[in-house]
């Protein structure tokens, strides 16, 4: 991999961030007014439709992307991501960008601790030390103990718990199948599943909010399209620490469009938790 190449997939990722940011803000102001699984329905038929249409530019075309040794986990994976995201959006409405955030970046630390027993691969002392720095960092940013606990907090947690474990059962389906055909199973089976949820949950929008919801299903497209440029141009382990930019660009956000507060206790733990997911991700390298 050249140095332009790892270069050009590093400016990829920080795009990718912040339009994966600028997508969560949007479904905050959403999900704040119409049901969250409508939403998320919604954001799936485009989603849908996106990977439909990438597949079918393939060599073999939709068929070859929808070959697979393994339907139940590519079904399990598409229905782990959907439930991951109606989670985290809903979040996003009682939580706030910057807690929901700063607790979601929790997640490859969760990655690191599962890859034991979901994937047989070996755990060393250093990254459980570093899991349990982060967590740590967690908690600081919870504060038990120290004022009224929110279970609201609790919220993005599971939501960083699912995406791990999706996070995981990917790299176990690479095993057998393609990133593009795991990439064309979860579109497909989340917009079954969120169209069979959600419709009995429409509402009747606004036009206004019809341009939201167009600019969400937009950005949803164009973030995955930047994501997959960027894994073709670049190592995953060279861009993959800059996926923490997503944390600030949705804090900046948060802060400044609605208003939200950075609570020094949230600042600090969050500073903690990627501090020990950067670690991890480069013990992880360095074992590779």
């Amino acid at each position: 991999m050249t140095q332009s190449n790892t270069r050009l997939g590093i400016m990829l990722m920080i795009a990718t961030t912040f339009v994966f940011a600028m997508q969560d803000g949007i479904s905050r102001h959403l999900a704040g007014q119409y049901n969250v699984l409508m939403v998320v329905m919604i954001r799936y038929w485009f989603f849908a439709a996106f990977v439909i249409f990438i597949a079918s530019r393939r060599p073999g075309g939709i068929r070859a992307a929808a070959a697979t040794k393994q339907p139940g986990l590519q079904i399990f994976r598409g229905l782990l991501l959907a439930l991951e995201i109606c989670v985290m959006v809903l979040a996003f409405v009682l939580l706030g960008l910057v807690e929901s955030h700063a607790i979601f970046t929790s997640y490859p630390l969760l990655v690191a601790a599962l890859s034991g027993p979901i994937l047989g691969e070996a755990v060393g002392w250093r990254r459980w030390s570093a899991i349990g720095v982060g967590f740590i960092g967690v908690l600081i940013i919870l504060e038990p103990g120290l004022k009224v606990f929110s279970p609201y907090a609790v919220v993005p947690l599971i939501s960083a718990l699912l995406f791990a474990l999706y996070g995981l059962l990917t790299r176990y389906a690479a095993r057998l199948d393609s990133s593009a055909t795991s990439f064309f199973w979860t579109g497909t089976v989340g917009g079954a599943v969120m169209t069979v949820v959600g419709v009995w949950f429409w509402e009747p929008m606004t036009p206004v909010d019809w341009g939201w919801m167009a600019l969400l299903c937009v950005s949803g497209a164009t973030g995955h399209w930047l994501l997959i440029r960027c894994y073709e141009v670049a190592e995953a382990s060279a861009v993959q620490p800059f996926a923490f930019l997503q944390l600030v660009f949705a804090s900046a956000i948060g802060i400044t469009v609605f208003s939200e507060t950075l609570d020094t206790n949230v600042a600090v733990g969050a500073a903690i938790v990627v501090s020990a997911g950067l670690y991890t991700l480069w013990r992880e390298r360095k074992k590779r």
